[in-house]
């Protein structure tokens, strides 16, 4: 007897068939061991039903990966920890300056650069010994918007412009070397073509294959603040209100806590979570 086929709701509002191995792949690649990924698996089949949304898909795998083996589940839950760095795209944009920096750039944001013809506002500006790399971020706040042709036309235009100005940075004169597009989602096709036909680089969710914004944040060992299960959305948003944005912010000065009014146990909750998630920050 043929299985029944199962459609559920993609963050886009589009339906597609629900395929249990793409889940299953998904907490492999992150980690989870075979048990783990079996549990996931069988909870699944016995929860999933037509209408289903795959943020709800998501949650029920999450919740029980993260009863089992919370690395992995802090791995696994990263997009989405990302996302809540919104509703603005400033903590992002702070998020990325800290991985530029741990990659031994200094970092400056939201710059009033001057090019050939105007003035332009730039997100994020790294620079080293080396390299001047101005950033133009792109934050959405649903999984299923893309940075699409347009907006990579703009950001081509605004770098062309600046390429033909001088900066002082680091204490010289210095050329622009590199103009990047940086989004938390994905890119259009056309827009992928694009780039790759002009040569603008773009740094998206799986993309370039095997460099984009996750392989960037894993190779970082930075964790956003956002992955912290002991702290609630409202006190996440307190965090980066005052520019909180790293786990190991937390980490490293628990009296950032205090303000939260949080209890000397729940801050010892949130402390130790920080200390299994973000060890290395």
């Amino acid at each position: 007897m043929n299985q029944k086929r199962i459609f559920v709701i993609k963050t886009n509002g589009k339906q597609e068939e629900f395929d249990i191995n793409k889940v299953a792949y998904s907490l492999k690649k992150v980690g989870a061991t075979e048990e783990s990924i079996q549990s996931v698996v069988e909870h699944l089949q016995d929860k999933i039903h037509d209408g289903m949304t795959t943020h709800d898909i998501y949650k029920h795998a999450f919740s029980l990966l993260h009863s089992r083996e919370k690395a992995p589940a802090l791995r696994y839950s990263l997009r989405r920890s990302i996302m809540d760095l919104g509703p603005s795209g400033f903590p992002f944009e702070k998020f990325l300056g800290e991985i530029f920096r741990r990659k031994g750039f200094s970092v400056m944001t939201d710059q009033v650069v001057k090019g050939r013809c105007v003035e332009h506002e730039v997100d994020v500006v790294a620079y080293n010994d080396e390299k001047l790399i101005m950033a133009e971020v792109k934050f959405h706040n649903e999984l299923g918007v893309k940075s699409d042709l347009k907006v990579a036309l703009y950001v081509k235009a605004r770098m062309d412009d600046l390429k033909h100005s001088s900066f002082n940075y680091g204490g010289k004169d210095r050329k622009l070397d590199e103009g990047w597009l940086i989004t938390n989602t994905k890119f259009s096709i056309p827009a992928i073509q694009y780039a790759e036909c002009e040569g603008l680089k773009m740094i998206g969710w799986n993309y370039p294959a095997g460099a984009g914004l996750e392989s960037m944040i894993e190779k970082s060992d930075l964790h956003p603040v956002t992955v912290l299960t002991t702290l609630s959305q409202s006190h996440k948003k307190q965090l980066m209100d005052k520019g909180v944005v790293l786990c190991g912010h937390v980490r490293q000065d628990k009296s950032l806590l205090k303000p939260l009014g949080l209890n000397d146990s729940e801050i010892q909750s949130v402390v130790d979570e920080t200390q299994l998630l973000c060890p290395v920050e």
